[in-house]
């Protein structure tokens, strides 16, 4: 199976609301959750998360209860594993 990345945004600023509850179970047999970060002076978190397309991705996160308010392709610079590549400006 193919899989591709996606960006999930949680706008976080809703009362009575935890984004980052049932973030773990975007992880199924048709995705993978990659990384989350919460983006506290803006009120929104952020899920990488692999799959085959945008709707089995949107169908798992309303499936576990984790709303999206949007949801679009990403692309890796660098992953989690992995440093960062070096600029022309990083070098010594």
């Amino acid at each position: 199976m193919a899989t591709r990345l996606f960006v999930l945004e949680r706008y976080d600023g809703v009362a009575q609301e935890c984004a980052d509850e049932p973030v773990g179970a975007l992880t199924t047999d048709a995705t993978r959750l990659r990384a989350a970060v919460r983006i506290v002076a803006d009120e929104v978190v952020l899920a990488l998360v692999e799959g085959p397309d945008a709707e089995t991705v949107a169908a798992v996160a309303s499936a576990v209860g984790w709303r999206v308010d949007r949801l679009g392709p990403a692309e890796w610079i660098s992953t989690p594993d992995e440093p960062a590549p070096l600029t022309g400006g990083d070098r010594p």
